[in-house]
């Protein structure tokens, strides 16, 4: 199992859940109003008037053979609109109760 965690601009809100929707990935937490900076080139996302643009992000755990079709989805997403923004994170989960 993974968690995989995505964090992107609210202004692809219903994309990801639609993305999460057609891989059958049911259960996930979502995040509002997350605020931060990209590490290369990204805009700082705050919620402020001089950077008025918010993130999100969804994490969710999902079987090792759904993380690469997850992670294809988020990737051609963001190649959609690069200024835009949207990245996905991945981690082991040792145990779930």
């Amino acid at each position: 199992m993974k968690c995989v965690m995505i964090v992107f601009n609210q202004a692809n809100t219903e994309r990801v859940e639609y993305m999460l929707e057609l891989l059958s990935i049911r259960g996930f937490t979502f995040f509002e109003q997350v605020q931060g900076q990209g590490s290369v080139d990204g805009e700082p996302r705050r919620g402020t008037h001089a950077w008025p643009e918010m993130n999100s992000a969804v994490m969710t755990v999902v079987p090792d053979d759904k993380v690469e079709s997850l992670l294809e989805a988020v990737q051609k997403l963001d190649l959609r609109n690069k200024e835009v923004g949207v990245k996905a994170f991945t981690w082991n989960i040792e145990q779930m109760v």
